[in-house]
């Protein structure tokens, strides 16, 4: 059985390792409310975000489009040609939106106030890796993203059945060109190995005959939305995982759900997720019957989990290596800057090796360690000195949002003014910035929580010796410096 954290041992290394699990991470005055709440109040306050204003806004094309229908119309009767340039139109506008859309999450997640709920649309966006890739479409994968944050701590079934039936799933998995003459078993496979049950608990009988249960489950490309085909439905007896009879989409995820290894799966995920170790058996066992005894509902079992003594044990705090999207979006909650442009937060994570909005494939991202190589260190040196420094992106970005030209005094004149540069007086008193001691304490607490290894530390102080009187050049040097250590790189 999981044992829960005594409270009297509840203090700010453990509000702060809360934090960066469950959310991005944080400031310390953030880390020391969160501790000044005890233990029970700082996991509620994380975790019953919806008693929290959500005030992020939406981007300007996220809403029906009442000309959708009239477009579609006239491309029907354009001539080649005029299709053609139509498609290209298209293609672009939806580029455009692509990014708009990376950056928009980005930003949500560096600046909500529900950043539980956040983290948790994060990990459900890995789990049902879909791509914008195929999908093509940035307005169906914000409904997606959309539903992964509706759902993020609610019932296990609720969640697969809108997955199953969302148009970016439908799309992606190809499950809306699936017919009664020919079933398509790509998300019937892909809902039985890496959404619900894993390797080995199924057969390949299984997933033909969950195939012929979804068939029907349709997509109308005018409304874009699902649509039920009854004509498209195969509603001969079929038996999937032990369980006969006329079987439908609803039907297949029922008895997928009733089986103890789904429980295990996705208890064993999240377990994976937040701590950033797989769960020994017997923790997985003790995770799996929390969340039966709550009817298959994700916030029991997360309570269990960030109130639990295993949770905050040596071995997992500190231990987990930061994806690209916890880099940056953590070093922006930390360094308390603005996220960087639409246009450049994209392309940094992207250049970390994580897209959002484009997983590799239908696994998702790795994860863990494979965050980690010579080129993507290197990669992240670099845009430390981009968050720290700011530079020529963020003053091409600038010039484009204020509408001036891209020339080249215009460039100069941005680059010279440092848009981006991180403000010292935000996070640093007037004694930490002249004080050597002093300030590599301050950067320990807010970039780290912690202490910096022996050798990372005495770099850096050998770094801020050879400066004689610390300018705020020289205190940018020192952060860039905490932010290229291996220590940084953890959570």
């Amino acid at each position: 059985m999981l044992k829960v954290l005594p409270a009297n041992r509840w203090d700010t290394a453990h509000a702060a390792h809360l934090l960066n699990r469950a959310g991005f991470g944080g400031s310390p005055q953030e880390i020391q409310r969160l501790a000044a709440m005890g233990r029970d109040g700082a996991v509620a306050q994380l975790l019953d975000y919806e008693e929290i204003p959500d005030e992020a806004g939406r981007p300007d094309w996220a809403q029906p489009d009442p000309t959708r229908m009239e477009r579609l119309q006239e491309a029907r009767k354009a001539s080649e040609e005029q299709r053609r340039a139509l498609f290209r139109e298209e293609q672009r506008e939806q580029r455009q939106r692509f990014v708009e859309l990376q950056g928009w999450w980005l930003q949500r997640m560096a600046t909500t106030r529900r950043p539980l709920q956040e983290k948790l649309t994060l990990f459900w966006h890995g789990h049902f890796a879909t791509s914008f890739v195929k999908v093509r479409d940035a307005h169906l994968m914000l409904r997606q993203n959309d539903l992964f944050r509706r759902h993020a701590t609610g019932p296990w079934l609720e969640l697969l059945v809108d997955v199953a039936r969302d148009p970016a799933m439908l799309l992606w998995l190809d499950q809306a060109q699936s017919r009664k003459q020919h079933p398509n078993e790509n998300f019937a496979r892909e809902l039985m190995e890496l959404f619900t049950l894993g390797e080995g608990h199924y057969t390949e009988k299984d997933v033909t005959e969950a195939a012929r249960a979804f068939t029907g489950w349709g997509y109308d490309r005018v409304r874009q939305q699902f649509s039920w085909r009854p004509m498209q439905h195969d509603d001969e007896t079929k038996t999937v995982l032990g369980v006969e009879g006329p079987l439908d989409g609803n039907d297949v995820i029922s008895a997928i759900l009733a089986k103890p290894d789904a429980d295990r799966f996705i208890t064993g995920k999240l377990w994976t997720f937040f701590a950033g170790n797989p769960p020994s058996p017997e923790v997985n066992e003790s995770l799996a019957r929390r969340f039966r005894e709550s009817g298959q509902t994700f916030k029991p079992l997360l309570r269990t989990v960030f109130l639990s003594e295993e949770f905050y044990a040596p071995g997992v705090v500190r231990s987990q290596v930061k994806s690209p999207v916890q880099w940056l979006v953590g070093s922006v909650r930390m360094l308390e800057r603005s996220m960087p442009p639409a246009g450049v937060s994209s392309r940094l994570t992207k250049e970390l090796g994580q897209e959002l909005f484009a997983p590799p494939n239908v696994k998702g991202w790795d994860g863990g360690v494979s965050w980690i190589t010579t080129n993507s260190l290197l990669t992240r040196y670099n845009q430390a000195a981009l968050l720290v420094y700011g530079g020529p992106a963020y003053a091409r970005e600038t010039a484009a949002k204020e509408g001036e030209r891209l020339d080249r005094p215009v460039l100069n004149r941005l680059a010279r003014a440092r848009a981006g540069r991180l403000d010292l007086d935000r996070i640093l008193t007037p004694e930490e910035k002249v004080d050597p001691d002093a300030l590599v304490a301050a950067l320990e607490k807010r970039l780290l929580q912690s202490r910096l290894s022996p050798d990372q530390e005495a770099a850096l102080r050998d770094f801020l010796s050879s400066r004689g009187e610390l300018d705020d050049d020289d205190i940018l040097g020192a952060i860039r410096l905490v932010m290229a250590t291996p220590d940084f790189q953890l959570t």
